[in-house]
């Protein structure tokens, strides 16, 4: 099954995405494939956070710890932050809408 996934920018704009959740893909995997500027410089094991997203709209899902850990060392953490790289693509994100975090927003 596909699930659309929504990115808004920091204009407030949002682009659909079409993406499958039959890959075990993360959300980090996806939004790298589809060109959006994420430099997962560790590869995807929460030792980094290049991929930090904000989930505006949808399912949240549950941190794990290593996730937790390296979400404590940001400045611009919200309640609804997520690492891309930790969130399978799986159907109940069908509709969610994120936004990448920088280092300055």
């Amino acid at each position: 099954m596909d699930i659309n996934i929504y990115v808004q920018d920091q204009s407030g704009e949002k682009r659909k995405l079409v993406a499958p959740t039959d890959m075990a893909l993360s959300l980090m995997e996806f939004l790298k494939g589809n060109e959006y500027p994420i430099e997962a410089i560790c590869g995807g094991m929460a030792l980094c956070a290049t991929c930090h997203v904000e989930v505006l709209e949808g399912e949240f899902g549950q941190r794990t710890d290593a996730e937790v850990d390296m979400l404590d060392t940001l400045f611009n953490v919200t309640d609804r932050s997520r690492l891309a790289c930790q969130m399978r693509l799986n159907e109940k994100m069908n509709g969610i809408v994120v936004r990448l975090k920088g280092e300055h927003d």
